[in-house]
């Protein structure tokens, strides 16, 4: 009996993927539940489990897009699971047998019978019309055969060699990679994007932290990082200002009475943005507990689409990969984003003195068509207000009971 697997729905509005790579090879048996492929949608990276037992037939090749409920690959059911592995006896034909041939040689005997630094007729021709030697070409074909690729990414000298690699790789962006892109480029040209920049004074929280962070850890298994501050404070500001919190849809401006606070996050497919639910809801120890869990999701690659909907605002922190300051993209629908950034030494003058403080430089981008600069500004001293008091405004004066000591 022969199984068709088909591509299932990774969430909603989502009509194709693409096969980011085979975890497979065709031929292989598989068993029931074993991932056998990573599939890219335009909002994140899947894997596909195999429904059935048995002998795989691939049907769809590493890059190709496939529509949603398309057929991917055959399981048969009735194939057996190898018991070991058997030799096979291996003839290749002579390198005249081949040429005799002409193009109805298979690429598997082409890759046998070509040695390092030599062509198959299409990279040589290609190397031909170029002008370019093989020799000067780094093969990277099967015993160092030149590729048809490398002949294509193969460029002409233009000047003196010096020795170096002059090597270049074209590869296809993911799926997800050139989503992200087309949201990008349409947040530029589709909204009225400005940022304003203020800074913190981060000792009040770098003390507290000193002071709380390991009983933090011992009672709840998580650490009291600055997400929780950052998050709690952002919270607040949207109360204050919840043109902050809204979004346009048409003609139409959408208020939110919930915070549902976008954290992005670095993942293996690229920048992922999981979705901390209902935020206004949450502790210092909620927060963390949220962040964490969603951190190794996307660091693991299980993040679900759905974890990466629906957010009203978002936070990033550039500061980690050490940027001083940035002007963060607004994640669309979104009308705001926060950027943090890394906390240096500084000299500032407070209340007539110079000292040395950790500041941080934040940034917020807003859509100028639903934000004026009133809410915007505000918003952004609100955040440096909460931060720079953490235990008057974000714990009520009342450290042991907010941080649930």
């Amino acid at each position: 009996m022969i199984l068709e697997m088909k591509v299932p729905s990774p969430g909603e509005s989502i009509t194709e993927v693409e096969i980011a790579t085979w975890l497979v090879q065709d031929g292989d048996y598989v068993e029931k539940d074993q991932p056998i492929a990573e599939v890219d949608s335009d909002k994140a990276t899947l894997e596909l489990p195999a429904e059935e037992s048995g002998i795989i037939t691939l049907k769809a090749e590493e890059g190709d897009a496939v529509a949603v409920g398309a057929v991917v690959c055959l399981i048969d059911l009735d194939g057996k699971k190898p018991i070991g592995t058997a030799t096979k006896e291996v003839k290749t034909e002579s390198p005249k047998a081949v040429e005799k041939k002409d193009e109805l040689v298979t690429s598997s005997a082409v890759e046998k019978t070509y040695a390092t630094g030599t062509t198959s007729p299409a990279s040589k021709k290609i190397l031909d019309e170029k002008g370019i030697t093989p020799s000067d070409v780094k093969g990277t074909g099967r015993d160092g055969r030149i590729t048809k690729d490398d002949a294509i990414n193969a460029t002409p000298s233009m000047g003196t060699p010096v020795g170096g690699s002059r090597n270049s790789e074209r590869s296809k962006m993911s799926m997800l990679r050139r989503k992200v892109a087309q949201r990008l480029v349409a947040v530029k040209n589709e909204t009225a994007m400005l940022t304003t920049f203020n800074e913190v004074d981060m000792k009040p929280i770098f003390d507290l932290r000193k002071e709380y962070k390991d009983d933090f850890k011992a009672k709840h298994g998580v650490s009291l990082g600055f997400m929780s501050f950052f998050t709690l404070a952002v919270v607040r500001a949207l109360e204050l200002y919840p043109d902050v919190n809204s979004m346009l849809d048409g003609d139409y401006k959408i208020l939110h009475d919930f915070k549902d606070i976008s954290i992005a996050v670095s993942g293996p497919k690229g920048l992922m943005v999981p979705v901390i639910r209902n935020a206004e809801n949450l502790t210092f120890r909620g927060v963390e507990s949220e962040v964490k869990r969603l951190a190794i999701r996307a660091r693991d690659g299980q993040i679900t689409v759905d974890e990466m909907t629906g957010g009203t605002f978002t936070i990033t922190n550039g500061g980690v990969f050490g940027s001083m300051l940035s002007t963060p993209i607004i994640n669309p629908p979104q009308s705001g984003i926060l950027g943090m950034h890394n906390i240096i030494e500084r000299p500032v003058a407070i209340n007539g003195e110079v000292v040395i403080r950790p500041i941080m430089y934040v940034a917020l981008s807003y859509d100028h068509r639903v934000i004026d600069g009133r809410e915007s500004v505000g918003f952004l001293v609100a955040v440096k207000e909460a931060l720079e008091n953490p235990v008057e405004i974000l714990l009520n004066n009342d450290i042991k009971k907010g941080l649930e000591l």
